[in-house]
């Protein structure tokens, strides 16, 4: 949980976070800035052991080590460089022009929408996520769907994935022209789930 701007976050995710901090504080009695200075005296170098580490000698929880963690040892860009998070993740010239396809897309049919990339892809919201992509292994791109996979010939069913608890739906996309008007239909139909 890194930094973080307004431009890729809800305001729902904004308050969570908030009050992910503020909790911490309240049940700790310290701040984050001051677990952050815990942390970095860990001897621990793994993230998984400065979990455990902080799990075991001070007894915060994993979301909150997670937190602090985040704050004391960042591992690349952060929300709040979205740019940057966008350059490492689509690092193939197709993929990457397909990603613009779709967000040049929601940002024209709903200007309201929250584009927020993360360190493995990129989420679409309105209050919730209702759609996200990634690239894939191939030069494509995978859009995840919260929508039954009979809305769409195009659609296969969603495997289990970290960035997707929401969809159930998979549409593969492999040039910036499979972003069509099936495509804003599909998303459309999502935007109202969001």
């Amino acid at each position: 949980m890194a930094r973080k701007t307004d431009a890729t976050l809800t305001e729902r995710q904004q308050k969570w976070f908030a009050s992910v901090a503020a909790g911490l504080e309240r049940d700790t009695g310290k701040t984050l800035a001051q677990w952050v200075k815990i942390a970095k005296t860990c001897p621990e170098t793994t993230p998984k052991k400065r979990v455990q580490w902080l799990k075991e000698k001070y007894g915060l929880g994993v979301n909150r080590a997670a937190q602090i963690l985040a704050e004391a040892f960042p591992d690349g860009p952060g929300w709040d460089e979205p740019d940057a998070l966008l350059d490492q993740l689509f690092t193939d010239e197709n993929a990457r022009a397909i990603y613009e396809a779709v967000a040049k897309l929601v940002r024209k049919a709903w200007p309201e929408a929250v584009i927020g990339p993360r360190k493995t892809f990129v989420s679409f919201s309105r209050k919730v996520q209702f759609a996200a992509i990634l690239p894939t292994k191939d030069g494509g791109a995978e859009l995840g769907l919260p929508l039954p996979v009979s809305e769409s010939a195009r659609l296969s069913p969603m495997k289990k994935r970290p960035w997707a608890e929401r969809h159930s739906a998979l549409l593969a996309l492999m040039t910036p022209k499979d972003v069509d008007g099936e495509v804003k239909r599909l998303l459309a139909l999502a935007w109202e789930k969001g």
